[in-house]
């Protein structure tokens, strides 16, 4: 089993370091596209000839599981953060409820929980970070401050223009694309309707001009996954059609095939950092899913090695204060989705 190794300080920060060796593999950058209510059942039954073509040269599960509840702001903040709501404090969209309901368990300088963004730009400052969302609520989900790029568009055709624009001129060590038309059609005609479907099958078509950009060239990872999937014209229940997702991780490192291994969407943001030879935050939960990369791949980026580790203790601030949980809380934003 892979395990968290030891907590320690890297430049100020409080971090779990996975046993691995920074660039000791040729993968040197990664995107993520996310495709907001993205159902398994959207994956299996429209005409996504891109992603379920992906999914034969990739690892995949559709049985991955988002966070409760199933909103987007929880869910794409666990994604991010590699926490659940009861760690970095986001429970609600905040149309009719604060959306940071809990004081995060461990906030950095100015009172967020540390994002997968923040992790990149401390421990390789040179890094180009680019967000490209077709919601705006988005970003402020992260720190506006970090990336080089976070560029707001409106539909799918838009967001999927700049992101490729960016990939291709500016050559970005991580890139978060987040496409909304599947969502908007779930709320106004039904998760499984034809109009549904539909919309399903023009993000798989946008989905698979990024991917096929972005795996040019041999040198990054592409995962696609989603915030949840829908029941009816809602979402945010307890159901599995709305809590299982779609992960489907390709590349150069990746080991094709289904899944055994659960995944559960906060793991995404440590598996970006494994990629990348980033150390997470103690206070982070995920776990990198190491069952998705070739053995060699993970043999060469543990170093053979496990070790046991242990998180910090939340309720002392940590060396340097920028994971401090006694800080008042960060303001309280109503944006949501």
């Amino acid at each position: 089993m892979f395990k968290i190794a030891t907590a320690f300080v890297v430049s100020g920060w409080l971090f779990s370091a996975y046993a691995q060796a920074p660039g000791s593999v040729g993968v040197q950058r990664m995107a993520v596209i996310g495709i907001d209510g993205l159902s398994v059942e959207g994956v299996r039954s429209a005409k996504a000839v891109h992603l379920q073509a992906l999914m034969g040269n990739a690892a995949w599960t559709l049985e991955a599981r988002g966070v409760m509840p199933t909103l987007s702001s929880p869910n794409w903040e666990s994604i991010i953060t590699g926490s659940a709501p009861e760690q970095h404090g986001i429970t609600s969209n905040g149309y009719l409820k604060k959306k940071i309901a809990l004081q995060p368990s461990c906030i950095d300088a100015e009172g967020r929980f540390p994002t997968i963004f923040e992790i990149l730009r401390q421990q390789r400052p040179s890094s180009r970070i680019a967000v490209v969302h077709d919601w705006d609520g988005f970003a402020d989900l992260l720190e506006k401050q970090v990336p080089d790029l976070l560029q707001h568009e409106r539909g799918p055709a838009k967001t999927t223009e700049a992101a490729l624009k960016e990939w291709n001129e500016h050559k970005p060590t991580l890139l978060f694309v987040h496409l909304d038309n599947v969502d908007h059609a779930g709320h106004e005609y039904g998760w499984g309707s034809k109009e549904y479907l539909s919309a399903v099958a023009d993000a798989d078509r946008y989905a698979g001009e990024m991917v096929d950009s972005f795996l040019t060239g041999g040198d990054a990872m592409v995962l696609v996954t989603s915030d949840h999937g829908g029941k009816g014209r809602n979402h945010g229940g307890n159901t599995l059609v709305e809590i299982q997702i779609p992960w489907i991780l390709a590349g150069p490192e990746a080991a094709p095939g289904k899944l055994s291994a659960p995944v559960n969407t906060y793991d995404t943001a440590a598996t970006i950092a494994w990629v990348l030879g980033l150390q997470t935050p103690a206070c982070w939960i995920a776990r990198p899913v190491t069952a998705a990369f070739r053995p060699e791949v993970v043999a060469a980026r543990m170093g053979h090695k496990d070790s046991v580790g242990t998180c910090a203790d939340p309720a002392q601030p940590s060396p340097g204060g920028l994971y401090d949980a006694h800080a008042s809380p960060p303001a309280l934003s109503k944006a949501g989705h």
